[in-house]
């Protein structure tokens, strides 16, 4: 009998050879690892119904869509009133002088009678300085201080529409029609007439209100 045969074994259990059985416990880390996964997913699940409940009975998301609502009308409103800070002149109140930069007499006098029936108050009357006398090729030019830029030359330019527009440093707010040797008329009047009515009329998009 061999001295690994444990006592009592007789040959039976004999253990020849260098190598021995081994005996191993049965494997279950990979169970182990699916069971923490599994836990963990659980439990975000529950958190997020959580959060979602939370959510469904305290108004989070009202308040979100509330805030945002306001938000758009702050916006609106503040579009309105820029668009309503400075308002266009009307004609009558926008002084004229009409200057004829061409060699054609009389020019000048007549266009500043067609004006004067369109509303305009009208200034000077005459011939352009040298500085402009036959040096303008266009139809014209509107020329005015820079604070008229966006108020009275805007309103001019709807009556002779091709004419260029330029401000200088003069002081007072009147406006200068200088005729070019291109001019032939003002523009019709009823074409002027829907220019004067686009431009004063407020943006729609600018000034539509929202109850908030």
């Amino acid at each position: 009998m061999s001295m690994l045969t444990p006592p009592g074994m007789g040959g039976k259990y004999r253990i020849t050879g260098d190598k021995y059985p081994r005996m191993r416990r049965p494997r279950r880390r990979g169970r182990l690892v699916f069971g923490v996964v599994a836990s963990v997913a659980a439990l975000s699940l529950v958190g997020w119904g959580t959060l979602q409940l939370i959510d469904v009975f305290t108004g989070g998301g009202d308040r979100a869509s509330a805030a945002g609502s306001r938000t758009a009308c702050r916006t609106k409103s503040g579009a309105s009133a820029s668009a309503s800070a400075a308002p266009l002149p009307k004609p009558g109140q926008i002084t004229v002088n009409v200057l004829n930069a061409t060699a054609r007499g009389g020019l000048a006098k007549k266009t500043a009678d067609e004006l004067k029936k369109r509303g305009f108050k009208i200034g000077e009357v005459g011939n352009a300085t040298a500085t402009y006398d036959k040096k303008v090729k266009g139809t014209g030019v509107l020329l005015g201080p820079s604070s008229a830029l966006k108020t009275s030359l805007p309103v001019l330019a709807t009556q002779l529409a091709s004419a260029e527009t330029r401000t200088d440093t003069r002081k007072g707010a009147e406006v200068d029609l200088i005729i070019g040797t291109a001019f032939k008329s003002l523009t019709a009047k009823a074409t002027a007439d829907k220019a004067m009515a686009a431009l004063t009329q407020p943006d729609p998009a600018a000034t539509s209100k929202k109850s908030c």
